[in-house]
Parts: C-alpha cells; structure tokens; sequence
C-alpha cells in the first residue's frame, strides 16, 4: 500500500497509507486533512488544492485543460506545484509522495 506525506494548513505533517487506484482528493478527505473537495471530484472547484512537492511534481500525469483553468485562477497557485487533488490518481509508483495542503482559498 503507497505511503503519502502531507502537510496540512497548520504544517503539522502526517503519513498515510493510500489505497492504490483511489484519488488524493479521497485520502485527503477521509483523513481529515483540511481538504472539503465541495463538487465530490469532479473537477469543477479548487477545494482540494494541493501542491505536489517538486521531486514529484513532475511524475505526474499533465493537467488537464480543465484542471489548469481552475488552478490558475487561485490566490495560491503554483505552477510548478498546483494539482488538484481529486485529477491525482494513486499508484504503486507514487509511494513516497509527498503533498502540501493549499491555502484556503
């Protein structure tokens, strides 16, 4: 099972096991960890922002044009960084992973 870092918006750091096939988005939200993910992961809000740390930003699929267009439009985005976490799709390769929870927007 991937073990995922994240830190969350007060920066207390948490390790989590993710189920392979799962979202971020989901992990996120089922542990708590300020993620609200309003629209369910349908990639129509920013509500579960994250930035992907850079030594694995770019082991990531590329956004899609729909996931760009919302994470632009963030007082915090990144774009080196930027994901929404619900276009994050959980692997075996992503073991390791180490994410930051976005700003409330």
């Amino acid at each position: 099972m991937p073990v995922i870092h994240v830190t969350n918006r007060a920066g207390q750091k948490h390790t989590v096991e993710a189920k392979a096939g799962a979202n971020l988005m989901e992990i996120l939200r089922d542990k708590n960890l300020d993620v609200e993910a309003i629209c369910g992961g349908c990639c129509s809000c920013a509500t579960c922002h994250v930035f992907i740390d850079d030594a694995w930003a770019a082991k990531l699929p590329a956004r899609s044009a729909d996931e760009q267009e919302l994470v632009e439009e963030t007082e915090a985005y990144k774009p080196n960084n930027s994901r929404l976490s619900c276009q994050v799709k959980i692997t075996d390769a992503l073991d390791g992973l180490v994410v930051e929870v976005a700003p409330e927007e």
